[in-house]
């Protein structure tokens, strides 16, 4: 038996008061944090992804009892919970996702397209505060002349996605590493199909529906489909 999998052994002592569970403390907590979110990213802590991988068809098993599929991105070392598409009564996800806004999609697709650019490099894909607010100035209307409540909105927009963890700080206070997750969190067949959205977004023709990777009729100034559990 190797070190991960005496993890996953079921367990003979209870944890607490009343414990009815077999997983043991660790397993437990991997769950926790699946389920907390937004992702787990093995390659900060390869532990935990080690006994994600090793437990992988326990925690499949887990999660579809309650209508969630476990998505993992092998190379990026990502793993993700996503609901499941099923039209039953009482199969919502557990956590209400809370819709990205119109600067927070914006910033996020674009945001995918220099990951893309930067992926095979080794490097990581970083990004300024400025660059950002550059960003999406390419996308402000015409009619806003109000410089500080764009600033604010840009901040806004970033630090969603930083809540999200899309965005995480580096060892500079303006400078953010653009996470790998972006990639599962925007689920479209092709990343030639990104300019496309922004450019109906921009537009306010249509919404990217990210659930489904097809824009919907609804207006573009509404919010968007969530990118991730929260």
């Amino acid at each position: 038996m190797t070190y991960t999998d005496s993890y996953a052994a079921p367990i003979t002592d209870p944890l607490f008061d009343g414990d009815a569970g077999s997983f043991p403390l660790p397993l437990r907590q991997l769950l926790v944090r699946l389920l907390r979110g937004p992702y787990l990213d093995g390659s900060m802590d390869a532990a935990a992804w080690q006994l994600l991988l090793d437990s992988q068809d326990t925690l499949t098993a887990y999660f579809s009892e309650i209508f969630l599929a476990l998505s993992l991105d092998m190379d990026r070392k990502i793993a993700m919970l996503a609901p499941v598409d099923i039209e039953q009564a009482h199969t919502a996800p557990i956590a209400p996702r809370r819709p990205l806004k119109r600067d927070e999609t914006l910033l996020a697709l674009r945001l995918r397209l220099l990951l893309e650019q930067q992926s095979g490099t080794g490097a990581d894909a970083v990004i300024s505060r400025a660059g950002m607010h550059e960003i999406l100035a390419e996308h402000r209307a015409a009619a806003d002349r109000d410089d500080k409540r764009f600033a604010e909105s840009c901040d806004a927009a970033i630090a969603r996605l930083g809540s999200l963890r899309l965005l995480t700080n580096t060892e500079l206070s303006d400078e953010f590493r653009i996470s790998p997750a972006l990639a599962m969190a925007l689920p479209l067949s092709s990343i030639q199909d990104i300019p496309r959205y922004i450019a109906a977004i921009d537009a306010n023709e249509s919404v990217l529906n990210l659930s489904g990777a097809e824009p919907d009729e609804s207006d573009a100034s509404e919010q968007t489909d969530a990118l991730v559990q929260e």
